[in-house]
Formats: structure tokens, sequence, C-alpha cells
């Protein structure tokens, strides 16, 4: 199983870096996640920004793997609790497909990405910035992890 974080934007603050790695680095090799960031659409004045949307779906569906199972990070997916999650990981685990995890940019997901996904999962009902969402994820794939492991860390 490959889990692979498509994500908009690049340049991110250090502090979402940072958050990112720590997190990363303590999952174990067979839960190893690749984070993969797209460029952000062109905005400003003279831009469409359903245009930039667009575009940002074009790139992030270009690099999902045709067999990938596709989950899209939006609000209005389903919620899971972390123990929710941990029960999902463990499906995933078993199944051994590969996962595309996708965060749009600052103006959400592309229709044609919300079309590809096998499923919508929403963090949060609240309306979170785009590198949050890098940080928040990963954490909670890790602490999903250590429930599978019965690892104090989740307590």
């Amino acid at each position: 199983m490959r889990i692979r974080i498509l994500a908009v934007g690049g340049k991110m603050p250090a502090w979402v870096t940072q958050g990112y790695q720590d997190y990363a680095r303590r999952l174990p090799r067979e839960l190893a996640v690749e984070l993969v960031e797209l460029p952000l659409g062109t905005r400003g004045k003279n831009a469409a920004v359903h245009k930039a949307v667009a575009r940002e779906g074009e790139q992030m569906l270009a690099a999902v793997a045709a067999a990938d199972r596709v989950i899209a990070l939006d609000v209005r997916g389903r919620a899971w609790s972390t123990p929710q999650l941990a029960e999902q990981l463990a499906g995933w685990r078993m199944e051994g497909d590969n996962y595309s995890l996708l965060i749009g940019g600052p103006d959400g997901l592309a229709p044609a990405c919300l079309a590809r996904a096998d499923m919508s999962w929403s963090l949060s009902p609240l309306t979170l910035p785009h590198p949050l969402v890098r940080v928040l994820l990963i954490e909670q794939l890790y602490r999903a992890w250590t429930i599978l492991q019965n690892h104090p860390y989740h307590k």
C-alpha cells in the first residue's frame, strides 16, 4: 500500500513544513506517506478563480495513478472520528490498494477531482486553511497508526 498526499501549493511557511515532516518521520516504512506539491493556479485581478481551480484539478488528476483509490478532502465529505479513521486505515492496508489523498488550494478542489474521488472525507465542518490541512492530515494518519499498534500516543 502506498499513500500519496497531493496538495496544491508550494513554498509553505516553515511551521507547516516542520509540522508535516515531524509526523511523517514517525510513520513506519510500511506506512510511508509521500507528499506531492502541485503549483497553485494563477490568481489575481485579471484571472478567474474558477480557471485557476480547474488548472489545479488538471494537474492533480494527472498526478493520480490510474489504479489509485482517490480520497478528496472536502468540507462536505464524510467526517470520521479518530477510531473510525484507524478502522479505515486498517481496511486500506488489508486491501493493499494505493491511495491518493487530494488537498485543494485556497478555493478548494476542482469539480473534476471531486468526481474522480472514490470518497470524500471532511476533517472538520470548519473551513481550514489548506497549509494547515497538511499538518492535520499527517498527524491524524500517525494517530490512527498508533491506535492500530496499541501505541500510547493516542491516549
